[in-house]
């Protein structure tokens, strides 16, 4: 027998999944309509795929997506204080390109990423032979400055429990203007249809091998199916500072807005260990 908590939980991965479906499909009217302009002028646009998962994290590349269990100190009924400090001085790089990176990673090396975020540092321990077309992508990206000033975008605290990040629009619908493939979707960590909390993971637009640069970080366990690629797993002080983002809540309280700390990314850095 289905329990009311259960049937609420498989209601709100439905509604997420809906609202996934309706913000690809704009995606896509702009971006035929960004095409036709640019034949016109004779300039040649490289539209950003990736858009969040499929549900949780289409790039909505606007999802990701990520969820975990919401406590409710996570949906607060007023909104609550900005537990964050001012971003760092600096601006959004405009930057894109038609193909994946050549891969210069070491794939047999151990590489790590901080996310040095006006909320505190959120470090993650990469898997990098599991993931490398990923990590290659994070570390080319990272290279140029790509994700510097961007802020989180996304946060989920009802069905599923993710903050989404990497889109240098801001907006759900930026990328770096090519796809990765899918890699990892078989990773041990992901049993009984669960996105572990301390899981990193590319959003996607539903559609296969169609990651950018766009992003979930899951601060409490969140039932996904497994077709976003999860590349790395977030430190102890990393799920803190998530957790603190959580709970100062999301802008629409019904569970999927725009975080109301601000949430910026100052720097992200990849090093290789």
């Amino acid at each position: 027998m289905v329990t009311q908590e259960q049937r609420r939980r498989q209601l709100a991965r439905e509604k997420f999944l809906r609202q996934q479906q309706r913000r690809t499909a704009a995606r896509r009217k702009s971006h035929m309509r960004n095409t036709v302009v640019a034949s016109v002028l004779g300039v040649i646009v490289v539209g950003s795929v990736v858009s969040y998962a499929t549900g949780v994290f289409k790039n909505d590349d606007k999802k990701a997506n990520a969820g975990a269990e919401v406590t409710p100190s996570a949906s607060p009924t007023s909104k609550a204080p900005d537990p964050c400090a001012k971003p760092a001085e600096g601006a959004v790089k405009s930057l894109s390109w038609k193909t994946e990176p050549a891969m210069t990673i070491d794939k047999s090396a151990d590489y790590t990423m901080k996310l040095a975020t006006t909320c505190g540092d959120i470090d993650v321990a990469l898997k990098t032979a599991a993931a490398p077309h990923t990590v290659n992508s994070f570390d080319f990206l990272a290279g140029k400055g790509f994700f510097d000033h961007t802020k989180c975008h996304r946060l989920t605290t009802n069905g599923i429990y993710v903050l989404q990040c990497g889109d240098p629009k801001g907006t759900g619908s930026g990328g770096p203007g090519y796809t990765i493939p899918d890699e990892n979707l078989k990773d041990t960590s992901l049993k009984g249809g669960i996105y572990p909390a301390g899981t990193i993971a590319m959003a996607n637009t539903g559609q296969k091998h169609t990651g950018g640069s766009q992003f979930f970080l899951v601060y409490q366990d969140s039932q996904l199916p497994a077709s976003y690629t999860p590349f790395g797993t977030i430190s102890t002080s990393g799920l803190t500072v998530l957790k603190k983002i959580a709970g100062a809540g999301e802008s629409t309280g019904q569970g999927d807005g725009a975080p109301n700390a601000t949430v910026v990314i100052n720097k992200l850095t990849v090093t290789k260990s």
